[in-house]
């Protein structure tokens, strides 16, 4: 944007004689910028902004308290079943404007990772309405660190057989499998031991071994080394659960496979803004080992 002291320059110098090509080579200007100047007598240009998105006020405490506070999923609500196009930012705007949010604070601690190295696993117990009844269910992530992919399925009960079926139908989907995986000191892996000197379950051993990784157990009082699995059971419960129903076991699942694995893997992810669903990775496929999966 050119000063208003340029430009009243070179309406003064175009009133005194001087011709467009000079006053343009004496001041820096492009000869159809000072014709644009001059056309406007020197003055500064009339700037028509964008009007301000309305949404209304009642409509945004409703979907606010529907989604149980998570902003994001307001966003989402509003851009594909209300047909309101608005940038995320101007929505948090808008929310703080009229005193409905305030700023989220940080949940946990950030790790620095290294592309393709590991794999974080854990569970999570919720209680979930089904076609308006409340059931305890068992929800199982498997995150992999750095192109931050995830897979989500939900279990009435939860045991060896069932967390080896998970991450068969996990491996099958990614096609890939990072060679560490951490997990808590669950009994479904150890078998003795906490944290280095837990001893694995012979069974999961072997098992993870046909994959190409191991189980490894994080220190006691360290859940911040699998902060990436503990932040995504926070994004499962501020992004899809509110606003959403379930009718059925068989509904929750199809719709936490499709919310992990389509949805989610083509939204930017983090400060890097890793799209998880892009061919990530030449640096993080040099580090993960490919599998065949029947």
């Amino acid at each position: 944007m050119i000063d208003a002291d340029k430009r009243k320059a070179v309406f003064a110098l175009h009133q005194s004689g001087v011709g467009d090509r000079q006053i343009a080579k004496m001041l820096g200007l492009g000869r159809n910028t000072v014709r644009r100047i001059i056309a406007l007598k020197g003055e500064m240009p009339a700037v028509n902004r964008p009007k301000k998105c309305g949404i209304d006020e009642e409509l945004l405490r409703k979907l606010y308290d529907e989604c149980e506070g998570w902003v994001q999923r307001v966003h989402e609500k509003l851009t594909e079943e209300h047909k309101i196009d608005i940038k995320y930012s101007t929505l948090t705007r808008r929310l703080r404007e009229l005193k409905i949010s305030t700023p989220p604070k940080s949940r946990c601690d950030r790790v620095a990772d290294v592309p393709g190295a590991e794999m974080q696993h854990d569970t999570s117990p919720y209680g979930i309405k089904l076609a308006g009844r409340k059931v305890k269910l068992i929800g199982s992530l498997l995150y992999l660190r750095f192109s931050k992919r995830r897979y989500l399925k939900f279990y009435p009960f939860f045991n060896r057989f069932r967390m080896k079926c998970f991450m068969h139908e996990a491996f099958t989907y990614w096609q890939f499998a990072a060679p560490v995986c951490i997990v808590d000191n669950t009994s479904l892996v150890r078998l003795s031991g906490t944290g280095a000197s837990a001893k694995i379950v012979p069974e999961m051993e072997a098992d993870a071994k046909s994959y190409g990784f191991e189980y490894r157990c994080h220190e006691l009082g360290h859940c911040d080394r699998k902060a990436g699995n503990e932040r995504s059971f926070f994004f499962v419960e501020t992004n899809f659960f509110p606003g959403r129903t379930f009718q059925s076991l068989e509904d929750l699942n199809a719709q936490a496979l499709e919310w992990a694995t389509v949805r989610i893997e083509h939204r930017p992810q983090g400060d890097a803004k890793v799209i998880p669903a892009r061919p990530h990775a030449k640096r993080v496929r040099r580090n993960v080992r490919q599998i065949n999966v029947c």
